[in-house]
Parts: structure tokens; sequence; C-alpha cells
């Protein structure tokens, strides 16, 4: 058993494909085609130090890391990925882990920094005590949540989960929404018009919330263009847009990932809020997701409250920082 460095992501994505889906940690910021991008868009100044394990012609896990100045970390950043992990396959969790700090010892590393592990994840069930075993300090604190909600089979099943308050406001602002004859909602998945339609989406993030606009940065924004791109064209992108008497008012980015809706950033438009435009169409998304037979819908990070009135319930994100004593 060798750890196997490396250096892009093509040469190993056949790999990473059969691996991915079997492994706990499985999500979209874990897909190869994310981290590349987020690769070619703020690698400059790091270079990689991944690996990969392999048994009997196996992959059994992947390590997509960076390096720089000494410290080793996860591919990506909290600011670009809501969830991020190790790819193990289930059972080899014991092989994995000592063979990960082996590597890292080899290559003189200095710190390792893990951020975005879901409480479920393996790498804090297994990673911490064999470290401090070997010597090692190891840190380990809360970086935010991440709301979602185990849909149900019907709407109505869905709204009977809410409490009575959110259920009443929920049904209160459709009714006044309903009441209107000019207003609608629709979906846009096709790459061509994806790209075509970001301009409006953007427009409406940027004037709903001036910390979305001030972090939509040009390289961030580059970014985002690439993804969605990127995203359309594997087919898990969802585009929602609402119009109000012929005026585009709110729109939600979507990804549906296996069983699940995950929803990525949204914008409206502040001069409609009385009509909750923003609430409701996320609403709409995910009385979709339920029709389309969704287990999960997920807010992602950030405790914003529109999500708990929602039916969302916290998923704890931690960081974990080891390090040489």
């Amino acid at each position: 058993m060798s750890a196997i460095p490396f250096a892009s992501f093509q040469e190993i994505l056949q790999k990473w494909e059969s691996l991915l889906p079997v492994c706990p940690a499985d999500t979209l910021y874990l897909t190869p085609q994310w981290q590349e991008i987020w690769w070619n868009t703020f690698g400059n100044g790091r270079e990689m130090a991944g690996f990969y394990i392999e048994e009997s012609d196996e992959v059994m896990a992947i390590a997509s890391l960076s390096r720089q100045n000494g410290v080793v970390s996860l591919m990506g950043s909290p600011e670009t990925f809501d969830y991020n992990d190790f790819m193990v396959r289930p059972g080899y969790e014991s092989a994995f882990y000592p063979k990960l700090l082996q590597r890292l010892a080899e290559t003189e590393f200095g710190t390792l920094q893990l951020y975005s592990l879901r409480e479920s994840s393996p790498t804090l069930q297994h990673l911490p005590e064999l470290a401090k075993q070997l010597g090692y300090s190891v840190e380990i604190a809360e970086e935010g949540v991440a709301p979602g909600i185990a849909l149900p089979a019907t709407w109505d099943d869905y709204l009977a989960v809410l409490n009575k308050k959110d259920r009443h406001e929920l049904r209160r602002k459709f009714r006044r929404l309903e009441a209107l004859d000019t207003w609608k909602w629709y979906c846009i998945s096709e790459e061509n018009e994806v790209s075509a339609r970001l301009d409006d989406f953007l427009a409406l993030m940027r004037m709903s919330d001036t910390e979305k606009a001030e972090f939509m940065t040009p390289l961030q924004e580059g970014f985002f263009r690439e993804m969605a791109r990127r995203m359309a064209q594997l087919g898990l992108i969802k585009l929602f847009f609402m119009e109000l008497e012929g005026n585009l008012v709110a729109s939600s980015i979507c990804f549906d990932y296996g069983s699940a809706r995950l929803l990525y950033n949204s914008g409206y438009h502040p001069d409609y809020s009385y009509y909750s435009v923003g609430l409701l169409l996320h609403a709409l998304c995910l009385r979709e997701a339920i029709e389309q037979g969704k287990d999960y819908f997920d807010f992602l990070r950030g405790s914003e409250p529109y999500k708990y009135h929602l039916g969302g319930q916290n998923q704890i994100l931690y960081q974990m920082v080891v390090k040489q004593n």
C-alpha cells in the first residue's frame, strides 16, 4: 500500500468518479469538476499535495490537498466549499488515516488545516485520537451550521412538519402572492440559457444583500460563472426565477446532487419584499424537490432566519487543525 501523488484532476478522473459515490463524504464539492474549477481560479501560490491509495487495482482513498508555506489543507476554502473531507472507501478508515499522517510527515508539513467537516465526518471520528497518539496537537472547533430538512412524500406532509406559526405564515404569504394575476416562476437548466441569465441572477443577488455584493469580487465572479457553466454541462444546476408584473423579482440557484437538492445562492428585488418573493421562491424550489422525489433539502452554510422558517434543522460544521509539536 503506497500513497500515489497526482498533479492534475484529469489524470485520476476515472478513479475519482468511481470512488466518490461510495464514500460517506460524497458531496458536490468533492467532485473533480468543482475542485478543478476552484484550483484553476484560486490556486496561484499553492502547490498540489494530493495523493490516492490503491489496492488490487481498486482506489481506496483520495486525499485532495494543497500546500502553501508549510500549511497543508483540503482543496478549496470555506468561502466556496460548504462541505469538505477526504474520500475514503467504507471500512478502509483504519488504514487511510495512519497513511495520511505518514505521508504528511514525509513531506515535512507544519500544519494540517481541515475545514467544513460535517458532524458525521469519518475524519472527526478517526483522525484526532490517532494524531494525538503520534504526538501531534489537535484543535477542533465549530465552524458554522448548514441547516437542512428531510423531505416527506408530499407538500401537505411537509407543511405538517413545520411549527404552527411558520406553517400559518407560509400559507398566508402564498395566499397574498397568489391573489395577484401577474406572477410566475420557472426554471432554467440548459448550459447556454444558464450562462445567458447569470447577469440577471447576479443583479438580484447584489441588490438584495450588501455583504453578497461585496463578496462577489471579479475573482469570485469568475469562479461563479465557470462553476455554473460546468455544473450545467453535468446536468446538476437549476436556476430559478420569479417574475411579478413582468419584472424579475427573485432568483435562486440550486443543485440536484444524488437524492438531495442544495440551495446554493439567491437574490431578490427589495422593492418587492412585501410579497416575500425570496422566501416564497425558496419554498417553491423545495416543493418541486418533493414532487421530484428528493429526500433532503439542504440550505447549506449559514444561519439565515428563512432557513428555519422553512423547517431547516442545523447540521454543525467543524474545522480541525493538526500541528507538529
